[in-house]
C-alpha cells in the first residue's frame, strides 16, 4: 500500500508540472532562466525519448502498463533493497505520469530545455524514468544476487 501512495504522489507531481506549463507555459512557449543554457520551453512530444517514433502512442501505452505491471508485481513478491525499490518507484511513477498525458492529450507534454550540450526538452516524468533506470541498474549490479533485507 506504501508503495502506491508515493507512486500517486509523485505522478501528482509530475502533473501538476505538467498543468502549469499547459496553462502558462504554452502562450509564452520559452521562458529563458539562464539565457542559452536553460529555458522552460513548451512542447508537444508525441514520440517516445528525444522525440524517435513519433505518433506510435498505442505502443507507448502498452509498454508503460507493462512496465508498471511488472515493476508493482516485483516490488510486492521480491526481496529487493532501498536502491531497487526507489529505482522501481520511479519508473512506475514517469511511465504512468506520461502516460497520462498520452492518453488524455495524445501527447506528453515536455518544459525543461537544457540547450548545453544538445537541445533536448523533456519533464518530471523523464527525470523520473531515467534517474530510476540508473537507480535500478547499480541495484542489479551490485546488489541483486546478494542476501537483501526488505
Amino acid at each position: 500500500m506504501i508503495y502506491e501512495v508515493i507512486i500517486a504522489i509523485l505522478i501528482g507531481l509530475d502533473q501538476l508540472s505538467k498543468y502549469f506549463a499547459l496553462n502558462y507555459l504554452k502562450e509564452a512557449g520559452s521562458i529563458p532562466v539562464i539565457q542559452n543554457i536553460f529555458h522552460l520551453t513548451y512542447v508537444e512530444n508525441r514520440g517516445a525519448a528525444f522525440g524517435m517514433f513519433q505518433n506510435n502512442q498505442t505502443i507507448f501505452i502498452i509498454v508503460a502498463l507493462v512496465a508498471s505491471a511488472f515493476g508493482l508485481y516485483y516490488l510486492h513478491k521480491k526481496k529487493i533493497n532501498l536502491v531497487g525499490k526507489v529505482g522501481i518507484l520511479l519508473i512506475i511513477s514517469g511511465a504512468i505520469g506520461n502516460l497520462i498525458d498520452r492518453v488524455r492529450l495524445g501527447f506528453v507534454v515536455d518544459y525543461f530545455d537544457f540547450r548545453i550540450i544538445w537541445e533536448y526538452v523533456f519533464n518530471v516524468a523523464d527525470v523520473f524514468v531515467v534517474v530510476g533506470t540508473i537507480l535500478l541498474c547499480i541495484h542489479i549490479l551490485f546488489f541483486e544476487d546478494k542476501e537483501m533485507v526488505k
